[in-house]
């Protein structure tokens, strides 16, 4: 932290406790910058400050500050106009409430910095101002002056460090007007389930494992281009199928899930799959299995009728009746399933012959 250069030097205001800090940037960007160039010639593109009035370029130390007025005239602003501006937060940070961390809307975090102790002298207050925000689960907030103008932050503990997150303003944050659907949407609870599986088949991740895949690639084209290679190819986009039903995108989605993370996926688990087209009203519906049809049953019972008057003629002994009894008997058991089969002039000329 020593080897940072500050960016501001002041103090906070603690009550009437003033603890000297040196203000440093808490992050740091890594992305790749590049140079605009002519592509005729790859020349370098710069851009030159140039005075209007006397039409040569100028250094960094002939710059200087002016407001632009409604009538297009310029008020030149020095250093010193702004540093002897009549605010206590030009040169502080003065603590004004302390709240729960919740009242703070993420949407009005803008900038992080570090609150460095600024010499031997502030160690203590620091130390105090450090631990009362810990036990008290709180963050302060604070006014201070950066850059010509007054902010808004929020000092919280990080480590054994204090920090502080720049905020916007109340009223620099737009409300989320036009955004949201129009139109009525209503959630099922098996839906809202499906999701809540899916939240928690994906579970949680440690940000240290996160990257930034992009600026690698960028860094691998690089890499080719100064070795005279070819650039590497950019990977096939996935496919990404018609969503057909929301129910079943979920079900996939969280099966998806399971499986990426060496998990079983459910049996019961729903496949993605397309609705089957809706039937004609011509055609006529399919006979349930096992069940057999109106007709063989109406066969069955005129053969079984059929065989008994056949029967009774033919019969003329009680032997012969008696036998007759026993054979329609069994007939009657196995007429189910022979009629289906048989027809019944065939049946009639097999009870003549028994007869």
């Amino acid at each position: 932290m020593l080897h940072v250069r500050s960016i501001w030097n002041g103090a906070i205001s603690f009550g009437l406790v003033s603890i000297p800090i040196k203000l440093v940037n808490a992050t740091e960007s890594h992305s790749i910058s590049f140079r605009q160039i002519h592509t005729e010639d790859g020349g370098r593109i710069r851009y030159r400050k140039v005075c209007e009035l006397e039409d040569r370029e100028v250094t960094q130390a002939e710059i200087g500050k002016a407001y632009e007025d409604a009538d297009g005239s310029l008020i030149p602003i020095t250093d010193e106009d702004l540093a002897s501006l009549p605010l206590p937060t030009a040169k502080t940070i003065e603590i004004v409430a302390f709240v729960p961390d919740d009242r703070i809307d993420p949407l009005q975090m803008d900038a992080a910095y570090y609150l460095a102790a600024s010499g031997a002298p502030a160690a203590k207050p620091y130390t105090l101002l450090r631990e009362a925000l810990k036990r008290s689960n709180k963050v302060a907030i604070a006014k201070f002056a950066l850059r010509g103008r007054e902010r808004l932050g929020m000092l919280r503990v990080v480590g054994d460090a204090i920090a502080m997150h720049g905020l916007l303003w109340p009223d620099e944050v737009r409300e989320p007007e036009g955004v949201a659907p129009d139109a009525g949407v209503t959630v099922r609870d098996k839906e809202l389930d499906l999701a809540d599986a899916l939240m928690d088949t994906l579970g949680e991740v440690d940000l240290d494992d996160l990257h930034d895949e992009y600026r690698e690639a960028v860094e691998e084209v690089i890499s080719a281009k100064v070795a005279g290679e070819a650039p590497p190819e950019a990977p096939e986009p996935a496919k990404g199928g018609k969503v057909l039903d929301l129910m079943a995108a979920l079900e996939k989605s969280v099966r998806d899930a399971k499986e990426s993370r060496g998990e079983e996926p459910a049996e019961e688990a729903a496949e993605v799959r397309r609705l089957p087209a809706r039937k004609s009203a011509r055609t006529a519906p399919k006979q349930p299995a096992g069940r057999k049809s109106t007709s063989k049953k109406t066969a069955a019972k005129k053969t079984a009728a059929s065989a008994k008057k056949t029967t009774a003629k033919t019969t003329s002994t009680s032997t012969s009746k008696s036998t007759a009894k026993s054979t329609q008997a069994a007939k009657k058991s196995t007429t189910a399933k022979s009629t289906a089969k048989k027809t019944p002039a065939k049946k009639t000329s097999a009870r003549k012959r028994t007869a």
